[in-house]
């Protein structure tokens, strides 16, 4: 009998079923979590049940949820990106320079180009030469970020055209194109990762990649695929935050791969590979905005909330250690 991925290999299989039942049973926990944290924040503050600030939550989740779509697929193979924040910035220098020329289809398409490329250039030099794929991105983040200061002349591009802020403003049944936008990543990535061959290779490579291999699956493809999705995804959320501030900044994107990375591991995924979700981290987007956007609303001083997010963050994931290690002795 054969698998979505056309392979009959014992390891590959159970190493994915087993990840797959515990992800489902993380995500309900996940999703438990994230309406307790909707009472409780209500409860702290009148304004957070509003439809105002609810839209407010799903806009600030836009740009960190479309960035970790891409994170996902690089930590499901078991590697890291920690240039999507570099990325994020060169292609959204990349992009407003594009439009002083160019029509805004073009550009973007341009903008998204690039970010592959440069997601491209890492996945070969983890796929194809072994590199560590944290060495090789941390690399590539410095070379972005000295390449958007030399690109930017050291400034914020502003004078973008007016109309590119439609690809935010805009509403259909009153819900915002951007927050359309993500729910569209998230369908297709979910259904690409569950329902394809690819998606279903790309869990066997981090599963046991070793065994993905000896069964024949084209482990060097999919295992470049994933840094190009994180570069390309990078790039298509750079796009709509620069229609919302119009302007380009070389240092647009600063911290981002945290955030990112924090999203997806909160979401369920683990960083060896081969365990994790859309769904899970799409949650992990959301629990994080909600903590962000709940401490605003209580007053909480900026310079405090990287302390109780990052404190927030670490207690989740010793919970969920001792939940599982729990599970695994009974």
């Amino acid at each position: 009998m054969t698998d979505r991925t056309g392979t009959d290999n014992s390891k590959v299989k159970l190493g994915i079923w087993n990840g797959q039942a515990i992800v489902q049973s993380l995500e309900i926990r996940m999703l438990g979590l994230v309406l307790l944290l909707a009472v409780i924040l209500s409860f702290s503050s009148e304004h957070f049940l509003t439809e105002r600030n609810i839209f407010n939550i799903l806009d600030q989740s836009v740009v960190i949820g479309i960035v970790a779509v891409g994170m996902t697929f690089v930590i499901l193979t078991g590697g890291i990106d920690l240039s999507v924040g570099a990325v994020f910035g060169l292609t959204g220098i990349f992009l407003a320079l594009f439009l002083q020329n160019m029509p805004i289809p073009v550009a973007i398409g341009l903008a998204v180009l690039a970010g592959a490329g440069i997601g491209l250039f890492s996945g070969v030099l983890v796929a194809v030469f072994g590199l560590a794929p944290f060495v090789v991105t941390l690399g590539v983040m410095a070379i972005g970020r000295s390449l958007s200061f030399i690109f930017s002349g050291q400034r914020s591009i502003s004078g973008l055209p007016p109309n590119l802020d439609s690809i935010v403003y805009s509403t259909f049944l009153g819900i915002p194109a951007n927050v359309l936008f993500l729910i569209g990543v998230y369908l297709i990535a979910w259904g690409y990762l569950t329902y394809t061959k690819g998606g279903r290779t790309i869990y066997a490579i981090g599963s046991n990649f070793e065994a993905a291999r000896a069964a024949g699956l084209p482990t060097l493809f999919y295992s470049i695929l994933p840094y190009m999705v994180s570069g390309a995804l990078a790039a298509v959320a750079v796009t709509f935050s620069l229609a919302q501030v119009m302007s380009a900044d070389p240092l647009a994107g600063n911290g981002l791969e945290l955030d990112a990375i924090a999203a997806v591991v909160i979401g369920g995924a683990s960083l060896y590979g081969g365990r994790g979700s859309i769904i899970g981290t799409l949650l992990g987007v959301l629990i994080m905005v909600m903590i962000r956007n709940g401490l605003n609303l209580m007053g909480v001083s900026p310079f405090w909330q990287g302390t109780a997010i990052g404190s927030i963050i670490i207690v989740a994931l010793l919970a969920e250690r001792v939940i599982n290690w729990r599970s695994r002795q009974n």
